[in-house]
């Protein structure tokens, strides 16, 4: 299959030869946007001009997206294809989706941890499925300073085969089950696909939870528990929704027994796209690195040992790849679109209505006024900012704050401070209002909240709109055209799955595909928990060269 942009497009043979002046370009772009005061004031076209969205979302979106993130300070690009600067900007989102986890998984017993960086080759090779499902991306390192390595070493693209050495020597008694252990970290999955930032790069972070449990039902019952901490990670925090489902065999984890996932969807494109996955590994793993106990519900006589039974693992993984999910549902022309619950500042104040002809008196006083419906914000658990910056236009300021994304702005002028108001416009609808001062402490939050609210609202009922049920062949790629994720009557058959992917490409006479990306067939996103309705009796698979049962309903999609 071809590289694909953000959108899902195949790059073209004359954008893989711009591509460096167009990232340079860009960083230049980025350098202007970041240094306004370099910039003429009071020209009130000055500021969108120079530091704004030039791509709209519904044009190219692969720019568009690019623009976004570099100019709302999101993430810088290196020398190295497909690792990425992660300024504070995102960085701070990811520390809110840490504190947010950690605080739930923490009263499920698990204990956070490291394990290094570096896995043997011999230990990565351990679990032949496992380490299929990596080979291609798996980075090594053969020289150490002037000499070379006797024996290469990889760096991790995840750490069952590194942990699970340790869980073998730590896990020697029913007592001492189960075990609960993650780690936050980086992991290098050395890819040469079109790297798209956050979504799709050689170096990322996440975390990555390993457990192990007495009893296949233990198990499963965490799998589950995590999946929920997840959904609400992406619905609760980025305002972003989710479908709860269960991979087929040929999309679940290498080594798994099942696979759960929770599934996105991009509207700009009509793509889905896996959000994160809780993986149940059986007793795959124990055994190749004999992790057992004795089985304490074993009755024996006196004397006798009780049989050695294997533990049931879970792993489980969240990561980076959120924030640009998050981007790419909740972005428009004017930049980011930040939920309120993540944004690292959710309120900033602009004095407006100072000119030249204001004294310094009322200027101070005005000042003044800022500083204390900061304060009261402040003590109100509100984090805001106010852009004080002289010689810059309200208008420019105006620009500069949405392209970062701020929920929420509020003005205050000599007018407002008059009528005892301050005005609000929120950044993810137009508009403005007041909120009397009085009622600044309790309002500002709780319009925040509504921010979050409508923000989740909105793209939710987008996401419902674009699942569409389908139940005929003829109709699998015209719905899928129209910018859809389908749910279809399926037999949960490997083949034939691989099948659909194939013929879904458009290469079915009286089919048309999606010009924009004429490889890309459909791929099964997941078997959804919540089921349309019931498979009728005497319903047949999708797929008319199969003529097998239909046993569930399965989303199938177009995918990142």
């Amino acid at each position: 299959m071809e590289d694909l942009k953000v959108d899902g497009t195949a790059p073209s043979a004359a954008e893989k030869k711009q591509k460096p002046q167009k990232q340079d370009k860009e960083r230049k772009d980025q350098k202007k946007a970041s240094k306004p005061q370099q910039m003429p004031a009071k020209k009130k076209t000055d500021g969108p001009e120079l530091i704004g969205i030039t791509e709209p979302k519904t044009g190219d979106l692969s720019e568009w997206y690019q623009q976004v993130i570099l100019k709302g300070d999101m993430l810088e690009f290196t020398d190295i294809p497909g690792c990425y600067i992660y300024q504070p900007a995102s960085y701070r989102i990811w520390e809110f989706i840490q504190d947010f986890f950690n605080e739930r998984i923490r009263k499920m017993g698990v204990k956070n941890c490291y394990f290094p960086l570096f896995i043997s080759e011999a230990n990565l090779q351990r679990e032949k499925d496992h380490i299929e499902g990596f080979a291609a991306e798996v980075a090594w390192v053969t020289e150490g300073g002037k000499s070379k390595l006797e024996k290469r070493l990889a760096v991790r693209p995840t750490s069952e085969t590194a942990m699970y050495s340790f869980y073998s020597k730590k896990i020697r008694s029913h007592r001492d089950l189960p075990l609960k252990m993650n780690q936050w970290n980086n992991v290098v999955r050395w890819e040469f696909k079109h790297a798209v930032p956050f979504l799709r790069s050689r170096e990322f972070l996440w975390q990555e939870g390993h457990t192990a449990h007495l009893t296949e039902e233990e198990a499963g019952k965490e799998v589950m528990e995590i999946l929920d901490h997840y959904a609400s990670i992406y619905e609760d925090l980025l305002a972003v929704p989710v479908v709860k489902g269960q991979k087929t065999k040929n999309e679940q984890f290498p080594g798994a027994y099942y696979t759960k996932t929770i599934e996105g969807f991009i509207p700009a494109v009509g793509r889905g796209i896996q959000a994160a996955t809780s993986h149940c590994l059986g007793q795959h793993f124990a055994k190749m690195f004999d992790i057992t106990i004795e089985d304490p519900k074993q009755e024996v006589k006196e004397g006798e040992k009780r049989n050695k039974i294997h533990v049931w693992q879970n792993s489980w993984g969240f990561t980076t790849r959120s924030i640009g999910v998050m981007v790419l549902i909740h972005g428009d022309d004017k930049g980011l679109v930040i939920p309120p619950r993540v944004a690292d500042v959710q309120v900033v104040i602009v004095p407006v209505g100072v000119t030249a002809k204001t004294s310094p008196e009322a200027r101070e006083k005005l000042y003044n006024e800022i500083e204390g419906l900061r304060t009261v914000l402040e003590d109100a658990s509100v984090r805001v900012e106010t852009d004080m910056r002289e010689g810059y236009s309200p208008g420019y300021k105006f620009n500069d704050w949405e392209l970062k994304g701020v929920p929420l702005r509020l003005e205050f002028g000599p007018k407002d401070s008059e009528k005892g108001v301050v005005t609000t416009s929120r950044r993810d609808r137009d508009g403005k209002d007041t909120i009397p001062i009085p009622d600044v402490a309790k309002k500002v939050p709780e319009l925040l909240e509504t921010i979050q609210k409508d923000m989740l609202t909105k793209a939710s009922d987008e996401y419902a709109a674009h699942r569409k049920i389908v139940r005929q062949w003829s109709d699998f790629v015209p719905t899928l055209n129209d910018k859809n994720v389908i749910l279809v009557p399926h037999c949960l058959g490997g083949p034939c799955e691989d099948e659909i992917k194939d013929d879904s490409k458009g290469n079915v006479e009286g089919q048309e595909v999606d010009a924009r990306a004429p490889s890309m067939g459909a791929k099964s996103l997941c078997i959804p928990h919540d089921q349309p309705e019931p498979i009728a009796e005497g319903t047949k698979c999708i797929n008319p060269k199969c003529g097998q049962a239909a046993e569930k309903w399965v989303m199938f999609g177009r995918s990142y």
